[in-house]
């Protein structure tokens, strides 16, 4: 095992865990450790608290402009090293490199540099009286704040939480995920070499039984952003509520992608259906997991969709050729296997994949699953109602509008949908009735990131991007002043 130790980030400097505990950390495409990150505790996140609290007064007035600028340098620093961190991402999450250096890593950087602009255009409102008096609106950083993100898109995700709450004005404790912790190491790094002031940002690494809970239940955080699983999201607004903390909750998606019969069947289309499904090796919580077709094409889409799901190639993440890396873990690899099993179970058909993927030399113990297609499953089966968070999706046919927001809709997640039709009025239609926080319609994962991110049901609470997240780390204040 390497060397590689990574230890918190906290009052601008390395700080060993109080208590001298570590995790391995370990490249899923090997299954094996390559380092070890810091297995912090309480004590730990008490330290990186007192730094912010010591940090946000001088934070919280400097001005908007100049914490602007203080975001765009770390923006520099990362694309200096875009290499190194689209390498560090693969490592720890399995995803190819490509992958980390055309997506991951390059949007973590436009988080930093949007969010950058967006302070200093983040607006008040007046509102003037008939009664001689007029009414302005403050909004004013909240003070320390936790932010936890997962593992799938590790720095991608990291910054789209952190930054909003920077340019807020708030100083942060943040807890990335102990599986992927290394590219968390290099923004440290980025942050320092850019000048951000110590205390500001602190990083506590470890797990969210011991790190987690400890920051989520301090008493000087004054809100959570949290993305991961409904469990857990249910848990920490069940502790949030305690002392009435603001917390923003992105949790789990089973999003479908509905297909009406007049979809265009387009080269560019089809690659981004195949791309909804299995981008990540189906790891990502947009991904669009149930398909759903109009029963007139189902046949011809099915074994279409079938014959290119089988042409995508699993391989190391290295490799430029990899369609698909390794899934994130061991633990996570028997999920995955486990809820194929279910399917089997449940009468599902499998059309393609339901396997690991046994690779050679490097990647000879790493865990691989190959893309999976599955038919002969309605909406009740387990298959289709909880999120397997991998590259696994189901058929199911529809016979009209009606049916298809049934199917659609059958599920207790509602995070994002994709509507494939050419048909202007039918998307408007479909889009209002899908239970859902984002509707794409001719596309996926195109992201405006003015635009409003969030979920309903057990997809979500409150909402990301744009000016919601920074009125998520502001408190409003009305100052009413009688000017006659």
């Amino acid at each position: 095992m390497s060397s590689l130790r990574i230890d918190n980030y906290i009052g601008g400097e390395w700080r060993a865990p109080r208590g001298g505990k570590y995790i391995d950390v370990v490249e899923p495409a090997v299954g094996a450790a390559f380092g070890q990150c810091a297995d912090s505790d309480a004590a730990d996140i008490a330290d990186a608290v007192a730094a912010a609290r010591g940090a946000f007064a001088a934070w919280s007035s400097t001005s908007a402009a100049d914490r602007a600028q203080c975001l765009h340098r770390i923006a520099d620093r990362i694309e200096e090293r875009l290499d190194e961190f689209a390498a560090a991402e693969s490592r720890d999450s399995g995803k190819p490199v490509a992958l980390a250096r055309s997506l991951d890593i390059p949007r973590a950087v436009a988080n930093l540099r949007f969010f950058a602009a967006a302070a200093t255009q983040f607006a008040s409102d007046a509102h003037a009286m008939e009664t001689a008096a007029i009414n302005y609106t403050l909004r004013q950083p909240i003070g320390v704040v936790g932010c936890i993100s997962p593992w799938n898109l590790p720095l991608y995700l990291f910054t789209w939480k952190i930054a909003p709450a920077l340019a807020a004005g708030n100083a942060v404790v943040a807890k990335p995920s102990e599986v992927t912790p290394l590219t968390a190491k290099l923004f440290s790094q980025a942050c320092m070499d850019a000048g951000l002031p110590p205390g500001v940002l602190n990083i506590v690494h470890g797990a969210g039984a011991r790190a987690g809970s400890a920051l989520i239940s301090h008493p000087t955080i004054k809100a959570i952003s949290f993305t991961g699983s409904t469990r857990v999201g249910a848990a920490i607004a069940a502790e949030a509520a305690k002392t009435f903390k603001k917390v923003s909750l992105e949790m789990g998606g089973k999003n479908p992608t509905l297909v009406f019969a007049d979809w265009e069947t387009t080269e560019a289309n089809w690659q981004t259906i195949l791309r909804s499904a299995f981008s990540n090796q189906g790891q990502i919580c947009l991904c669009g997991s149930r398909i759903l077709v109009e029963r007139s094409i189902y046949e011809n889409f099915r074994d279409e969709f079938v014959a290119r799901a089988r042409k995508l190639r699993v391989g190391d993440p290295n490799d430029a050729s990899s369609d698909l890396g390794a899934v994130v873990s061991k633990a996570h690899f028997d999920k995955i296997m486990g809820c194929i099993a279910v399917a089997r179970d449940e009468g599902g058909k499998i059309l393609c994949g339901g396997e690991a993927v046994k690779l050679d030399e490097r990647c000879a113990n790493g865990w691989f699953v190959a893309p999976t297609v599955i038919e002969n499953l309605g909406p009740q089966c387990a298959t289709n109602r909880d999120e397997i968070f991998g590259p696994v999706v189901t058929l199911q046919p529809f016979d009209d509008e009606n049916h298809a927001l049934e199917l659609a809709n059958a599920t207790e997640y509602g995070l994002a949908a994709s509507v494939w039709t050419s048909r202007l009025s039918r998307a408007h239609r479909v889009a209002a009735k899908l239970e859902a926080g984002i509707v794409w319609v001719n596309c996926w994962m195109k992201r405006d990131l003015r635009t409003p991110f969030g979920g309903v049901k057990q997809s979500g609470l409150g909402r990301e991007g744009g000016f919601e997240a920074l009125r998520f780390f502001t408190e409003t204040k009305n100052v009413c002043i009688q000017i006659d």
